[in-house]
């Protein structure tokens, strides 16, 4: 399986949330700009209402932004042992080493996308193939690094 596919259909999946975002951000900014009539104080709430969805959505936004930068440090290269950008297949799946985006499928095959920060990674951190982890009252074997 080829690191570089992987890689391209995360960086997808985390542009599109930034475009989906950014649509609702200016959507809901939209909304507030059309509640800004003279029809008095009761409507104060709903754009209060509305702003704090903006805010909310910026904050996805940014966390979103940060996935984005940190895919870009990714290299697409061979990895020795776990770590930032590994493909680790264990007897329990395939996971990428990446950002916390959940499953992808690539070339029929599921990958679970997960963080650095995560408690799976961070348990396989640093090892290598044959080597066991443990995690979640589960013992674990990794098979194979790319």
């Amino acid at each position: 399986m080829d690191k570089l596919k992987i890689l391209d259909v995360v960086k997808t999946k985390v542009t599109d949330k930034i475009r989906k975002l950014e649509n609702l951000i200016e959507e809901t900014r939209a909304s507030n700009n059309d509640t800004k009539s003279s029809m008095g104080d009761k409507y104060e709430t709903g754009r209060e209402m509305l702003q704090q969805e903006i805010n909310n959505l910026q904050v996805q936004l940014n966390e979103v932004l940060k996935q984005q930068n940190f895919l870009n440090t990714i290299l697409p290269k061979s990895c020795e042992k776990t770590e930032k950008g590994a493909v680790v297949k264990t007897e329990k799946g395939l996971f990428f080493i990446s950002v916390s985006l959940g499953e992808i499928i690539v070339e029929g095959r599921k990958i679970i996308c997960i963080s650095p920060e995560s408690p799976l990674a961070k348990a396989m951190n640093g090892l290598t193939e044959n080597q066991f982890f443990f995690v979640n009252n589960l013992t674990q074997k990794i098979v194979e690094i790319r």
